[in-house]
């Protein structure tokens, strides 16, 4: 331990750190040696993940060499998201050498640069597809988005509607949305449909306040992508119920729950006087 701990002296003194000296260091020079605070160190101390070693000729608690070495240590499991209870164990593990644990820390911030990397260049082409207007590739969406993302049904959709006003406002909308944007809309989309499923399950009635209320979520959904008045969410309904794609996908949410939606929006959208027989997409 006492060579690793010359090692982390020499680097610091390499960066124009002051030598630790034969008294060792008052918790304030340490705290701005290592770039945390007094109240963090008193923490540690607390816990005893890191306890000042070293005693000065009046008595006051000072940090070693060793000790340093040590802040440094957990600083890199913190960094690295481990809580510290689990740091104080790791580092304490008397079958475990130091060198050991700098080889640990080394291959684990290596995994980590290596996410981040990934991540980095994801968004990149996120960046470079916004500004030139293309939309990602089927694998760039899979590699984003997740292995649950199906590209071919945006393609679909492309096809289908590419030439609506509809497709160029989402067109607009999805260039500037972040990928934490998406999660959101992940996120949004699946409680939404828990919740549909649920009240289906439950018997709620169509025009009901909580059966208007679902509607109305439903609504502010579709209008992330596109604006959707209650006649253009009367034309979804039907498509739907119409659609056996769009069906199967409700219907494994809760039995029935298609033409329940359909029933419901179409409620919803008689209580805001639109007519579900005559309304149109324009």
């Amino acid at each position: 331990m006492q060579s690793d701990a010359h090692e982390w002296e020499s680097a610091l003194l390499a960066e124009g750190a002051q030598p630790i000296g034969p008294e060792g260091l008052t918790v304030g020079r340490t705290a701005a040696l290592v770039g945390v605070s007094v109240k963090t160190l008193h923490h540690w101390d607390a816990i005893e993940l890191v306890r000042p070693s070293g005693r000065t000729w009046a008595g006051y608690r000072v940090y070693s060499g060793d000790d340093v070495a040590r802040i440094h240590r957990v600083l890199v499991y913190r960094e690295l998201g481990i809580p510290l209870a689990d740091i104080g164990r790791i580092l304490d593990d008397p079958d475990t050498h130091a060198r050991d644990h700098l080889r640990r820390q080394r291959s684990q911030l290596t995994e980590r640069i290596s996410r981040l990397q990934k991540m980095v260049d994801a968004v990149d082409r996120m960046l470079a597809a916004s500004k030139t207007g293309m939309r990602l590739t089927p694998e760039q969406q899979v590699e984003i988005f997740g292995a649950d993302w199906q590209p071919a049904r945006l393609e679909e959709a492309e096809e289908r509607w590419g030439d609506s006003a509809q497709w160029a406002q989402y067109a607009e909308r999805a260039a500037e949305m972040t990928p934490e944007d998406w999660k959101g809309v992940a996120a949004a989309t699946e409680a939404l449909n828990a919740d549909l499923a649920a009240a289906c399950r439950a018997g709620v009635a169509p025009g009901s306040a909580e059966a208007n209320a679902l509607a109305e979520r439903h609504r502010a959904l579709i209008s992330t992508y596109f604006d959707c008045p209650h006649p253009r969410q009367v034309c979804i309904g039907r498509l739907y119920v119409g659609e056996p794609g769009y069906a199967e996908y409700y219907d494994a949410l809760a039995p029935g729950l298609t033409v329940w939606l359909r029933d419901v929006i179409f409620a919803n959208a008689e209580t805001h006087g639109v007519d579900p027989e005559s309304a149109t997409w324009e």
